[in-house]
């Protein structure tokens, strides 16, 4: 019974290394190291070369639209390139800390999600407090690709997520006491359409709240989605195994 942790930051934790270890020895046969910006996207391919079971994504964070020209975009282009790059993201809107001007959130949006379609990777979003936007951006610019929402809190909009195929990743913050929306949505997500992460080192997962967050830790969450459907572990296991390895084609461990 293996799991994947679909969305992480391994270069925010103090010792990667160790982390994925310790990820191994728990189950976790496979992390997608998430790229926020070029110096991220460079490391998290480091990681995906030094480490067993990494893979890596490129993108640049709604928090730092600003930041985007052509020379960034470019620069993303060519680590896009590299093997062990399974996606582009985590790009999208973040209304909520609205750390860059809105407009350039729309901008840096759209430019990664053409980027996706021109090297063929899947495209991982973030959405917070932009939900109706964000599903009227995609459904405008990326209905030809393939879309995984990251930290998934589309609570209102998970039949049409269903409809458009959309990927779904729960978060540790599917197993909290007020989160009852987010359980109901794990509940009612497509099942060849639900992954998990841990967006490590945030959102650490019950019994694990208040510590930095760890790959290990994805199987508590992946608990919480399998009570909300009803299944036991080995079947989360086997779903979300299963989806994590098809939309960013990576290779059965087995």
């Amino acid at each position: 019974m293996t799991l994947i942790d679909s969305h992480c930051h391994l270069e925010m934790l103090d010792d990667a290394a160790w982390a994925m270890e310790a990820a191994h020895a728990a189950g976790v046969e496979a992390v997608v190291s998430i790229g926020i910006d070029a110096a991220s996207s460079r490391l998290a391919i480091g990681f995906a070369e030094r480490l067993e079971g990494v893979y890596a994504t490129v993108g640049l964070h709604p928090h730092d639209a600003g930041s985007l020209d052509d020379a960034l975009l470019g620069e993303l282009e060519e680590l896009a390139a590299h093997p062990r790059v399974v996606a582009v993201g985590e790009c999208g809107l973040d209304f909520y800390r609205d750390l860059s001007p809105r407009d350039a959130q729309r901008r840096a949006f759209s430019a990664q999600i053409e980027l996706a379609r021109r090297v063929g990777l899947p495209l991982v979003v973030h959405v917070r407090e932009a939900g109706d936007e964000a599903m009227a951006q995609l459904a405008d610019e990326a209905g030809d690709l393939t879309v995984v929402l990251h930290c998934f809190s589309l609570s209102r909009y998970v039949d049409e997520c269903n409809a458009r195929g959309y990927y779904a990743s729960f978060a540790g913050n599917v197993t909290y006491k007020n989160a009852g929306d987010l359980r109901s949505a794990a509940a009612r997500v497509r099942e060849d359409r639900l992954v998990v992460e841990t967006d490590a080192p945030f959102l650490s997962p019950v019994p694990n709240r208040g510590d930095s967050n760890v790959p290990a830790w994805v199987a508590h969450t992946a608990v919480v989605v399998g009570e909300a459907r009803g299944w036991d572990a080995a079947r989360v296991a086997e779903v979300t195994t299963a989806n994590a390895r098809r939309v960013f084609a990576l290779p059965d461990a087995g």
